[in-house]
């Protein structure tokens, strides 16, 4: 006995101009709300952007972890770090708050981020370090609420900077970015499109104000690395 035959229905299009017409409509509204968190991030975000030459000299830069490369940075995360390090060589900037994932033993993103930074001319006792930095949201509670930082240089690519602006500035952190350049190569254009749908998790994040997944007590890390600074 052969097995029954599947009978595959095709979506059917309206038959009529006036149903057409509805569809198209629809399609396009989709879209329109689609875009709306990504264009108010733009929005809110355009006069709060900069470069490295010309960031207004603030006491803390936040750089958001980017992966690891065989327990090193990966390229993304390294042309952060090296615009940390320049804004720290420079005296625009005195202490580097590096946040990112270090939820199993073998993946320590945050403590590489130090290392590198230490390699390139800043102060280890000018690092601070936040293991809890999941996600963006996350890094920028945690920021504002464990380690009292209310303003900040935030470093992260161009694709990502807007994002990481508009959810520090809902936690409480008044904040600058300095968007890294970057070849625009697969990952690039995969971060820009990737962050059109991110833009809708950011917009409920400042609508709802989630917990981090991990808070924690409060730590006086980067307290103590500006007190070392000013001698």
């Amino acid at each position: 006995m052969g097995l029954p035959r599947l009978r595959i229905r095709r979506p059917r299009l309206p038959r009529t101009r006036a149903g057409r017409r509805r569809a198209v409509q629809v399609l396009v509204l989709l879209c329109v709300l689609a875009l709306l968190p990504a264009t108010w991030m733009y929005l809110a975000t355009g006069s709060r952007l900069r470069t490295t030459a010309d960031v207004p000299r603030t006491e803390v830069a936040v750089v958001f972890g980017a992966g690891l490369w065989d327990g090193e940075p990966s390229p993304y995360l390294a042309h952060r770090l090296d615009a940390a390090a320049r804004l720290y060589r420079a005296g625009r900037i005195e202490v580097v708050l590096v946040t990112g994932d270090n939820s199993r033993k073998d993946y320590d993103e945050p403590g590489a981020m130090r290392d590198y930074l230490a390699g390139h001319g800043v102060p280890r006792a000018r690092v601070v370090t936040d293991y809890a930095g999941f996600d963006t949201w996350d890094s920028c509670v945690r920021a504002k609420k464990i380690f009292g930082v209310d303003r900040a240089v935030l470093i992260s690519q161009g694709f990502h900077i807007r994002r990481a602006v508009a959810l520090c500035q809902a936690a409480g952190v008044t904040s600058y970015g300095v968007g890294v350049d970057d070849k625009h190569d697969v990952t690039w254009y995969y971060g820009g499109t990737r962050e059109i749908f991110a833009a809708g998790k950011a917009a409920l994040d400042v609508l709802f104000h989630p917990g981090p997944r991990f808070l924690g007590p409060r730590e006086h890390g980067v307290a103590k690395a500006l007190a070392a600074a000013r001698g």
